[in-house]
């Protein structure tokens, strides 16, 4: 059976699953598709949490940043795994104990203002804009691939599945459709590595093959192999960083701010039965995470020693290969060809591919490929000869990874618009069933709008979740974290800080890859920050204008003090007593 039957039977059983799924548990009521019920066990939380924020940038572009970017790439992974402690210590409990639906619902009530709900729910909306977009171009890159169709419609194809059962479960359909995607993900992700890392280092576990010996008996460490081939191709050392210590700080600490303050994650937390559950839930969350973080490295490392070596031909004896002809080039390079995400271009007519650094538009360049980073996932069981059925497992694994958080994502935009602007602003007396017809309405028209954006990326996919993680870092999380901690803190200064962070951070990101992406280089950044990183900066001037407003206006209501109060201490908490 070749591979594309087998990723069409493996994928669309996998579909039928989720299908199944939101069909059985699809939602009765506005409580069942905003949060589930509120009756979710932890564990399942925790492994629907984890498929929601395992995104497309997790699963397909993680590993393959990592594999172009070598040391560089660590900034992602430590960023959103830091960001998970931060939410399992310092919000998760407190929200799940306010006990509202979103997170607009949390701010319009602490800040005592419908236009601090308003600018949160128009905050939520930019921000999972921006990250569904990157979930969009994740699908796209997998069924162009896998049905032999060109990108814009593999993002069709993926908008239309997301859209039925996101409108047809809500939140309770989507919780339990993600503990399926969990499953299906995390084994597409392990199965692969395990067998890569047997054939390469002989290790059965990708986690210690990393930093082992090669399989071929020369002795040479995994990453001194690396470090030798990126070198001699012209790209920087694998090992070794480039970015300044500035830019590396701000872009994990925006990752790890920003994971603390997506909507479309904390709302999970709001799915559970007790105050306790959502703490249990982030901890579960973070386990189910680390099974895949852990072996990206690894997968990284392995991928990038095979690609070079299939392109450019086998090491031998430290000496790098001269080129592959073209002509008898594996089949994988053929088919990721036809999607357009790999090019080649003889330049010196020799009819052999080789793969440096440098760029393929020009003539003084060595290199002669053209590789797209978020391919290297999808791709690596094809390089490295592993059996069809793993090369279908990874698809639908993908596509798991892109679809469960693109579906978090709408339920979020859908919640935003029905719930928090027409029920909590605009038409207070709408009934139930017409809220869940505008949810629906708002998720379609979001949709499209995402999958213009998934045709037309303005970057690579874990390059702009990670702007998506930067707008929340501005906007939400100071919000929140004033919320609780700063019981003091009013609406006006919430207000003006979530604006000013966001305006800021968008304008930033907006100049740099839209405006003039020319001169998005190191010299022209402020204080050599990134806009990957710039988030951080922009939660730094959304406190501090929080603040600077909060001095010159008065403080927030005393019922609204003693409510902060409540949330920090729950009653009956206090010593400990022998008693």
């Amino acid at each position: 059976m070749d591979v594309q039957l087998l990723t069409l039977l493996i994928v669309g059983a996998s579909f039928l699953l989720y299908i199944g799924i939101a069909v059985w548990a699809r939602a009765g009521s506005t409580q069942d598709f905003y949060v589930a019920g509120g009756g979710v066990h932890p564990v399942v939380n925790g492994m629907a949490t984890a498929a929601d924020w395992m995104s497309a940038a997790s699963f397909i572009s993680m590993a393959g940043l990592i594999s172009f970017m070598g040391y560089d790439g660590a900034v992602y992974l430590m960023g959103w795994t830091g960001g998970y402690v931060l939410l399992a210590l310092c919000l998760a409990p407190y929200l799940r104990k306010f006990g509202k639906f979103t997170v607009p619902d949390f701010i319009g009530d602490r800040y005592y203002s419908q236009t601090a709900r308003t600018v949160a729910v128009f905050c939520a909306i930019f921000v999972c804009f921006t990250y569904v977009a990157g979930q969009m171009r994740g699908v796209g890159v997998v069924f162009s691939r896998f049905l032999e169709v060109d990108i814009v419609t593999g993002v069709v194809i993926g908008m239309g599945i997301v859209f039925f059962y996101t409108v047809l479960g809500g939140m309770k359909g989507i919780t339990y459709t993600q503990v399926a995607q969990y499953c299906v993900l995390i084994f597409a992700y392990i199965v692969p590595a395990v067998f890569i890392s047997m054939m390469v280092t002989g290790h059965i576990l990708p986690q210690t093959a990393f930093g082992a010996t090669l399989a071929d008996g020369s002795g040479v460490f995994m990453l001194d192999k690396l470090d030798m081939l990126s070198t001699e191709l012209g790209f920087n050392e694998y090992t070794s960083g480039t970015k300044s210590t500035i830019d590396v700080f701000f872009i994990t600490f925006a990752l790890m701010v920003g994971t603390a303050g997506l909507p479309h994650v904390i709302v999970r937390f709001f799915t559970v039965p007790k105050v306790s559950d959502a703490r249990k839930s982030a901890g579960y969350a973070l386990v189910f995470i680390a099974l895949l973080y852990t072996t990206a490295p690894a997968l990284a490392s392995f991928g990038r020693v095979n690609m070079i070596e299939t392109i450019n031909g086998p090491t031998v004896n430290g000496e790098i290969g001269k080129g592959t002809p073209y002509a008898t080039a594996p089949t994988w390079i053929k088919n990721w060809e036809k999607t357009g995400l790999i090019t080649f271009n003889d330049k010196n007519g020799d009819g052999n591919m080789f793969y440096a650094a440098g760029s393929i538009t020009d003539p003084a360049s060595a290199n002669e490929m053209k590789v797209d980073r978020d391919i290297m996932v999808l791709a690596n069981p094809e390089i490295a000869n592993l059996p069809a059925w793993v090369i279908a497992l990874v698809a639908a694994g993908g596509v798991a990874a892109a679809l469960s958080t693109s579906a978090g994502l709408l339920l979020v935009i859908s919640t935003s618009v029905s719930h928090d602007l027409l029920k909590r602003n605009f038409a207070p007396n709408i009934s139930d069933k017409a809220e869940l017809g505008y949810a629906r309405l708002a998720a379609a028209v979001a949709i499209c709008i995402a999958g213009y954006f998934g045709i037309n990326p303005p970057g690579f996919v874990a390059q702009v979740v990670a702007f998506a993680f930067g707008l929340a870092a501005s906007s939400f999380f100071p919000a929140i974290i004033m919320g609780i901690f700063s019981k003091r803190m009013n609406d006006k200064g919430a207000v003006s800080g979530m604006i000013a962070g966001i305006a800021f951070t968008a304008a930033y990101i907006i100049y740099f890859k839209f405006v003039n992406p020319a001169a998005n280089v190191p010299a022209n950044w402020w204080f050599g920050i990134s806009p990957e990183g710039i988030g951080t900066l922009g939660m730094m001037v959304n406190f501090g204008v929080a603040f600077l407003v909060f001095k010159f206006t008065k403080e927030a209501p005393q019922e609204i003090q003693e409510l902060v109060e409540s949330i920090r201490y729950p009653k009956g908490a206090g010593e400990a007593s022998a008693h």
